[in-house]
């Protein structure tokens, strides 16, 4: 009788090193609590009506001259007759919930669990709790006629690159985008301004030229006052927001995690390159992309993209010709998926966030190429992940020094002069200028 073969065993520890410890993959019954996250949030959001979402740190006192704004805005959207959502927690949050909560109006949190707790603060008059961040960001972002961002740390920073990001791609309807706060904003929109639409061509300066820069709730609220309430289109499908009932939309959100889960299944050891579809075959960075991809599939290493063109076409390019695994993780449009020719096997989804869930679950390492409102979302979602504990440290690294200088200093002025995010964790990416150099980090 043949000698039983031991179990292939995961160490306990295996999530927890891995960005897919915010939805543990192998554990398929994970998939009926992000269900029931959707669902109460359906039918928390489905009870309020012409909803402005304001975000900011947490970490802001009430001394602050941005708590006051934050507090007089929420009493103007109360005696407007809107619904203020924020996070539910502390700082500029309880700030606007409580100038909600002082006008009579509407005052909602959706708030995180975290592995330290937060707590709801006491103007909160309608509230939900979520495990996910993923769940909570759809709850927080998609009803919203109008998007309200204070200074902040690396979750302000993700939740508002969401938001532009999904109006960009037609994902979300556009509605007033308005950051508060000229000192803190400026730096950040002449970066995205320079880089990511001068430098390298990934996003239309027009985007930019909308967004309203304030410094009083009385500015802020003049380019909320007019917005009429939408119907509520809280998830999207195909490349546009649809009406159609939640309860048909969560089967089919469900659909798409169960297929996304099982594809993470058959995928091990994996780098996951991201970075914008604008850069051409040739350039420079196109290259690098390309040669990092022959490196990290010599090392026997899966290399993950988005699937489309641009850095990801040069990833998946590399790790095919050098005989490695070539992974594509793509959007599926109405006119059919957009993949390229270098990739091994891939997956597609309707819906936007399991998307991004899926291309950063199974990783063991992120690396940025340059890139614009996706990639910085996608940047600062792993950050934040990493800073809240929600998943273990790993290599983050960002490449291409002089597109990314101007970042690094940003995310710098925010521990030092906002003290929005702690030492610790400005230290969380690298920055390197040679393939050669991202691989001896993943080593």
């Amino acid at each position: 009788m043949p000698a039983k073969q031991p179990k292939k065993s995961v160490a306990p520890s295996m999530p927890l090193a891995t960005a897919g410890e915010v939805v543990d993959y192998r554990d398929s019954w994970r998939i009926f609590k992000i269900m029931a996250e959707f669902v109460e949030g359906f039918q928390l959001l489905n009870s309020v009506k012409k909803e402005v979402t304001v975000l900011g740190s947490a970490r802001l006192s009430s001394n602050s001259k941005y708590y006051e704004v934050a507090r007089e805005l929420g009493r103007l959207l109360a005696k407007g007759g809107f619904s203020t959502i924020t996070g539910g927690g502390p700082g500029i949050m309880e700030a606007a919930n409580r100038g909600a909560f002082e006008g009579g109006g509407e005052s909602v949190g959706l708030n995180i669990q975290l592995p330290f707790e937060q707590r709801t603060n006491p103007y909160v008059k309608k509230s939900a709790a979520f495990h996910y961040f993923f769940t909570r960001k759809v709850m927080l972002t998609s009803p919203a006629n109008a998007s309200v961002f204070f200074p902040g740390g690396f979750g302000t920073l993700d939740e508002f690159f969401e938001v532009v990001d999904s109006m960009e791609l037609g994902h979300m309807a556009e509605s007033p985008v308005i950051l508060v706060g000229k000192d803190f904003w400026m730096p950040l929109v002449n970066f995205v301004r320079q880089q990511s639409a001068r430098g390298v061509d990934s996003i239309p300066e027009s985007i930019i030229d909308k967004w309203h820069i304030v410094e009083t709730a009385e500015e802020a609220y003049e380019f909320i006052k007019d917005t009429t309430d939408r119907p509520n289109t809280f998830v999207t499908y195909g490349n546009a927001p649809r009406e159609g009932r939640a309860d048909w939309q969560l089967f089919r959100i469900m659909a798409e995690l169960v297929s996304g889960f099982e594809f993470l299944t058959k995928l091990e050891e994996n780098v996951t390159v991201l970075g914008t579809k604008s850069i051409l075959p040739g350039s420079t960075y196109y290259r690098a992309a390309e040669e990092l991809g022959r490196l990290l599939a010599g090392q026997k290493l899966t290399v993950v993209t988005g699937g489309g063109p641009g850095v990801m076409e040069a990833a998946n390019k590399g790790a095919f010709n050098a005989g490695g695994e070539s992974i594509g993780i793509n959007m599926r449009m109405e006119k059919g998926e957009r993949v390229n020719q270098y990739v091994t096997k891939s997956i597609g989804f309707f819906f936007p966030f399991v998307r991004k869930l899926i291309i950063t679950a199974p990783s063991k390492a992120f690396i940025f190429f340059p890139g614009g409102f996706g990639t910085l979302h996608q940047l600062f979602e792993i950050l934040t992940l990493q800073e809240t504990g929600k998943i273990a440290s790993m290599p983050t690294l960002l490449y291409g020094k002089e597109f990314w200088e101007p970042l690094l200093d940003y995310i710098r002025s925010l521990y030092e002069d906002w003290k929005t995010i702690s030492r610790s964790n400005q230290d969380l990416v690298q920055v390197v200028d040679r393939p050669e150099d991202a691989l001896n980090f993943l080593k």
